[in-house]
């Protein structure tokens, strides 16, 4: 994006690497559920228990000065657009957000069947839905894309608008099915007045004055305002039994199908719209059997919205926060918990995945677990890497590279450096590190450090002809690709000296390691790479925590003591919300052990 604007200021550089960018779409995530719900720290928790793979303390503050921004951005937003006129749906009700402080405000014990219940249909109309959506979504894949590839594009286009028309005859033909209700000679705003296209208590066909169609009063509206209405107490048996099924029904059947196709649908609202549907049909009911009028229907429907969405997306922490700032009612939250817990434990008995783990496994995403498998307890590092292992010396022919990167499609390839025996450890070769493909395409590319001479020492400013840019691959394409390389047969047999390239920190572990321990090192660290190298024949010897203590450090090697965050910021900056720095300043020679 910032190409096509000409926009590449310096400084955007530097978040040219796979971290930074997996804290922008982190960050990003967590801006769009606080925007959405007006909930900062619910998209805090959303990105901790969904949106990040990898967690880190720097990331928690990063999410939590996004949504700060957000928040002061929307309140700002809002209050200069107070009028409809002003800024359309953002300024007249198109923003979610859900105040039910005149609802229920106490609750007895006896209704806690009932959020049982709730939590119990939850769950499993949560798993179904999963359920269902992936079967839809295989089905797309294997034979509704597949046999189309040629015009794939055409097809999902074709899907969308077929989609949007069934979508469109059945929400205006449903509500005429529906016989119209008189409102409440209390409420002066039934019905809604004519050309207001948001509100409660829609007219439709009603040839009354005062009368509603309470199907069109979901469906005739914004998706945000049929939750408003659905949530809301303000008039008892609003809406009729039948009215409510129905619109569950279409709605389930609609999420279903919608979820997957090529548009940018989301799963919150359709999630809220069903679990409220059947929620306030069970508020419904316990308002008939008890007759307590303080029973509030927008209380249960509440709790059946909750219950779905921890139903598909196994989400506990995150919504229990994000419902609390949506309805500013922390009188409901041991309710919100409790169906919370229920329905999460429920789905997860039946053994469906959540709905986004499901797609990603639908797609065949490499994504680990929280935990590994027991059985990876009695595996060993040994056991799981690759059959064949494909690495480099040092110096290789710039035609072998070439060869191998069109043979093989690993992204990264070990470097290893054959010298004489060693004394100490008896081995004859050492791991440098991994050199990733893309650095390998940008070198074949570029043909600044080829060598004629394998034994060429390599100039130390050739380093400097390169751009750090180039070594990044851009998140919206696929960086360097080979078909782009053309090298004669002469730079084909000239050398590139790949030291300069590798990444000498690699992680390498042992070829007895469990494989339980190599699973914790890949989510914990969020690596992408892990050498196994042979059993070590001797020991150079051990760390302990308190060998890393800053201070003793500095007490080793007093010429870092300049380097360390505390001259700036005192004892204070220990602490690592302080974020990193860089120390790029050479240390000199007292740092290098000598051999």
């Amino acid at each position: 994006g910032s190409k096509r604007v000409h926009l590449s200021p310096k400084w955007f550089r530097e978040f040219n690497n796979d971290r930074d960018r997996r804290d922008l779409v982190t960050c990003g995530a967590c801006a769009g559920v606080a925007a959405a719900f007006r909930a900062p720290v619910g998209g805090v928790l959303f990105a901790i228990e969904e949106a990040a793979s990898f967690w880190r303390p720097q990331l928690t503050w990063r999410t939590f000065f996004t949504t700060a921004v957000v928040s002061v951005t929307i309140r700002a937003l809002m209050n200069a657009c107070k009028g409809e006129s002003d800024c359309g749906f953002f300024g007249g009700g198109g923003f979610i957000i859900f105040d039910i402080n005149d609802g229920q405000s106490e609750y007895w014990i006896y209704e806690l069947l009932p959020v049982l219940i709730l939590g119990t249909l939850g769950g499993l109309l949560g798993s179904s839905f999963n359920y269902v959506n992936g079967k839809l979504t295989q089905w797309r894949i294997k034979y509704l894309y597949k046999n189309h590839h040629s015009s794939r594009r055409h097809v999902k286009v074709i899907e969308a608008m077929l989609v949007a028309f069934i979508t469109s005859t059945f929400q205006f033909c449903l509500p005429l099915a529906f016989s119209c209700r008189e409102c409440d000679p209390d409420i002066a705003t039934c019905p809604r007045p004519a050309g207001v296209h948001y509100g409660n208590f829609v007219k439709f066909t009603c040839p009354g004055d005062n009368q509603y169609n309470d199907l069109a009063t979901i469906f005739f509206n914004t998706q945000d305002d049929a939750i408003r209405n659905l949530l809301s107490s303000e008039m008892e048996q609003e809406y009729s039994p039948t009215a409510l099924v129905t619109f569950f029904c279409f709605f389930f059947v609609l999420a279903v199908i919608t979820y997957g196709i090529s548009v940018p649908s989301g799963l919150f609202v359709p999630s809220i719209l069903c679990g409220a549907a059947y929620g306030r049909l069970v508020g419904m009911l316990m308002t008939s059997i008890t007759g307590n009028a303080e029973i509030k229907e927008g209380t249960y429907a509440l709790l059946g919205a909750a219950s779905f969405i921890a139903g598909a997306m196994r989400m506990t922490v995150s919504m229990c926060v994000i419902i609390l700032e949506l309805t500013n009612n922390l009188s409901l939250l041991p309710l919100v918990m409790f169906v919370l817990l229920v329905s999460k434990a429920v789905a997860d008995l039946t053994g469906i995945l959540p709905i986004y783990d499901l797609h990603i496994h639908i797609k065949k995403i490499p994504l680990l677990e929280h935990s590994s498998e027991r059985y990876f307890r009695h595996l060993s590092a040994s056991d799981a890497k690759s059959k064949t292992c494909v690495q480099f010396g040092r110096v290789e022919k710039v035609g072998f590279i070439l060869d191998v990167l069109k043979s093989h499609t690993h992204n990264g390839f070990p470097v290893v450096e054959a010298h004489p025996t060693d004394r100490v450890t008896n081995e004859t070769s050492t791991l440098l590190g991994i050199v990733l493909r893309n650095h390998l395409l940008v070198v074949l590319k570029k043909k600044i450090s080829f060598m004629k001479d394998p034994s060429e020492v390599v100039d130390p400013v050739l380093a400097f002809q390169y751009d750090l840019t180039e070594f990044t691959k851009p998140i919206s394409s696929q960086g360097v690709k080979l078909d782009e390389i053309r090298l004669t047969d002469e730079e084909q047999n000239m050398y590139v000296d790949l030291k300069q390239f590798v990444n000498t920190s690699t992680y390498a572990v042992q070829e007895d390691m469990s494989l339980a321990k190599v699973y914790q090192l890949f989510r914990g660290l969020g690596l992408r790479h892990l050498c196994v190298v042979p059993k070590a024949t001797g020991v150079l010897g051990v760390i302990t925590r308190k060998d890393i203590v800053p201070e003793h450090v500095e007490a080793q090697y007093p010429e870092v003591k300049h380097l360390s965050r505390t001259n700036s910021y005192g004892k204070l900056s220990r602490s690592p919300s302080f974020g990193s720095f860089s120390k790029t300043k050479d240390l000199g020679d007292s740092l290098i052990g000598t051999p």
